[in-house]
């Protein structure tokens, strides 16, 4: 794997974390409203891809666009519910708490989509060590949100 990539999901990682915890006080500062919140931050996201959109070639774009599939035009859907998701649940459970639980999300869906291929994606081999890999993650999580609790327990 390039280790530019590797870095680049890390800071993704990372950026989201913060635009959680960023995006919850814009809600808190807003009257505690948080798709007020989640609308304000996918404008200001959105502005910002627009001015890096008027760099492209869309005379090519301009060709292909309306040839695309229905489905291809949800994933802004998508994007939203993300961002009003971690803006609604940061302050209830914690970024922590919060972006661990994203993250299970994401690996669980990442697997099915690799080992199907599905969404058009490439086929990738899911391995027996992935499987014992989310073990270990859903152990992390469970000790992570509940250890405490847990600990007091026994």
């Amino acid at each position: 794997m390039n280790l530019i990539y590797i870095l680049m999901a890390l800071l993704g990682g990372i950026a989201l974390s913060i635009q959680a915890a960023i995006n919850s006080r814009l809600s808190v500062g807003i009257g505690d409203q948080p798709i007020i919140g989640a609308f304000i931050s996918f404008a200001v996201g959105g502005l910002c891809l627009l001015f890096l959109a008027l760099q492209a070639d869309w005379h090519s774009v301009s060709q292909n666009i309306s040839l695309q599939p229905w489905w291809r035009w949800i994933g802004g859907a998508l994007g939203a519910s993300i961002v009003f998701t971690s803006v609604f649940l940061a302050p209830k459970l914690g970024i922590t708490n919060t972006m661990f639980l994203f993250i299970i999300g994401q690996l669980m869906t990442g697997m099915v989509i690799d080992s199907y291929g599905l969404i058009q994606m490439p086929i990738r081999t899911i391995y027996w060590w992935k499987f014992v890999g989310m073990g270990v993650m859903f152990l992390g999580l469970f000790l992570f949100m509940f250890g405490e609790r847990w600990l007091q327990t026994t």
